[in-house]
């Protein structure tokens, strides 16, 4: 029997999961990561923290599952995309690690749409610029911190970062950097017009060497094996950005399905043999297979907001939850499933960490009255996130001839029943979950697979490795509810549309 592990770095957590070469979870085990917030819109990590936790719970995914480690026949990493990881001169971290919630060059990218940077960047990148892009953050950092840029010798993004720790050889794996703005899609290659477009032409030698997917990157050093008691020599995968493991693990390969998932970020995607060049999507990337390209409408507006919900509001709730041994999650499902779809429940904008309407847009609750309960607020969350995923849905049905199979859903959400019928309600499509607790890292481990020779090739690995769980279909009795309700978020979004810089620019005046 062999074995592949796969690691998945998100934002907030970290995981490692040992999977059979049948897809079969051996054994899995976590570890949180701290996030910092030392300025409003500023998200970043202890890089070595970070790495430090990759160790322990590959360790303990090992000893645990008393898996020799000679018998692991590979592994691959995973992780959030966009934010941005310096790696040093001197041979350590240049800067903290920033996460892909961070907002703080902004400017930058209402600066390069206003002096028309952005549509030059679309014809080779075939993207728009998002402010927790690399080059956006290393635009900022070379006017607000140009010490840390002179100190760099690598710009990694999250999971390449991990990579490099592991094998000490610096690779770019191309899903991530061509989603990045780095990378010419039409000749898959870095493009120098790109770093100058972006004022960022002398970092060019900062950018590793790119590979696929699929590629072995190096293997498993001396010193990665002794910190996480994986056998020197392992074979290392490319690994992929975290949403292109995602669709792998839901055995979303090519155009008949959509993959949903409904994180801390909001992904929307599918597969295709063509890119998108029209400007309508948010991002065209390569995907981990080289015969396409990945449609992408996404952002930071999902379930990240209910973490934040129960954190911030629920956070007694939450404790007595977990004194009783019990998920929190149960209770606030039956809350919900207690309230009828037709009644209203306030309004809730899913913009606490960004948005899709407004690069200034805030998290909102739009219409509470003195009859609304905790439990209505509970279920406007949960529509508003469901509305947020169909915002982006709606883009990326126009670019399609036809409607898709099926949604298969990914992320926090598909663990809930009652919020999985919404998505269905909601969308109109059919929803799907695949039998997996972590996505992300079965994608790694498909991708290990695959790239250490046991499967010929993505597709039958996943068909392998992958299941359906549960399905959920559109009720019709409540189309009618949700689609007035979304009608209604739209119009709240168009009405606040002109007061978010107002909102803005007092925030900016308190840090001054």
């Amino acid at each position: 029997m062999k074995y592949f592990l796969g690691l998945d770095n998100g934002g907030t957590n970290t995981k490692a999961v040992l999977y059979s070469e049948r897809g079969e979870e051996v054994c899995q085990a976590s570890e949180d990561t701290a996030v910092v917030t030392p300025r409003p819109g500023f998200t970043e990590r202890d890089m070595e923290e970070m790495w430090q936790a990759n160790c322990s719970i590959i360790r303990r995914v090992i000893e645990q599952s008393g898996v020799d480690a000679t018998q692991i026949a590979g592994l691959a990493v995973c992780g959030h995309g966009k934010g941005l990881y310096l790696w040093g001169k001197d041979d350590k971290p240049a800067y903290a690690g920033i996460i892909s919630t961070d907002s703080r060059a902004w400017e930058y990218v209402e600066k390069w749409k206003q002096d028309g940077t952005e549509g030059k960047v679309f014809d080779r990148s075939f993207q728009h610029i998002m402010a927790c892009q690399p080059v956006a953050l290393l635009a900022w950092l070379k006017d607000n911190m140009p010490e840390v840029l002179a100190n760099v010798r690598w710009i990694f993004e999250c999971k390449d970062y991990v990579r490099f720790r592991l094998t000490g050889r610096a690779m770019a794996e191309i899903t991530d950097y061509s989603g990045a703005n780095f990378v010419n899609l039409s000749t898959r290659k870095y493009d120098r017009e790109l770093m100058k477009l972006f004022g960022l032409e002398e970092l060019w030698d900062a950018l590793p060497p790119l590979c696929l997917s699929t590629d072995i990157c190096g293997t498993v050093s001396e010193e990665a094996a002794s910190l996480t008691g994986l056998a020197p020599g392992t074979p290392v995968a490319g690994g992929m950005f975290d949403i292109d493991a995602c669709a792998i693990a839901a055995n979303v390969l090519d155009e008949k399905h959509i993959c949903m998932i409904a994180g801390t970020w909001s992904i929307n995607e599918y597969p295709s043999r063509n890119a998108i060049c029209d400007g309508s999507v948010q991002m065209n990337s390569l995907f981990s297979d080289p015969e396409y390209y990945l449609i992408e409408e996404s952002s930071a507006t999902s379930a990240g907001n209910f973490e934040w919900f129960i954190r911030s509001l629920l956070p007694e709730l939450d404790e007595q939850a977990k004194q009783a041994g019990e998920s929190i999650f149960n209770e606030l499902n039956a809350w919900v499933e207690g309230i009828a779809p037709e009644e209203f429940c306030p309004i809730f904008l899913p913009f606490t960490m960004a948005s899709n309407v407004h690069p200034n847009a805030k998290g909102s609750f739009v219409g509470i009255t003195s009859y609304h309960s905790r439990k209505h607020l509970v279920r406007g969350v949960y529509e508003g996130i469901a509305f947020s995923h169909r915002y982006h849905f709606d883009k990326l049905m126009k670019t399609r001839s036809a409607a898709p199979e099926s949604i298969r859903l990914a992320g926090g959400v598909a663990n809930s029943a009652v919020w999985s019928q919404m998505f269905a309600d909601v969308m109109e499509l059919p929803i799907e979950t695949v039998q997996v607790r972590e996505t992300g890292a079965l994608g790694c481990a498909i991708c290990a697979a695959v790239a250490t020779g046991f499967y010929p090739s993505l597709k039958e690995a996943a068909a392998k490795m992958t299941s359906i769980k549960s399905n959920y279909h559109p009720r019709p009795a409540t189309l009618q509810a949700y689609r007035k309700k979304y009608e209604l978020y739209l119009k709240v979004i168009d009405g606040l549309d002109g007061v978010w810089s107002e909102m803005q620019g007092l925030i900016d005046g308190d840090r001054r």
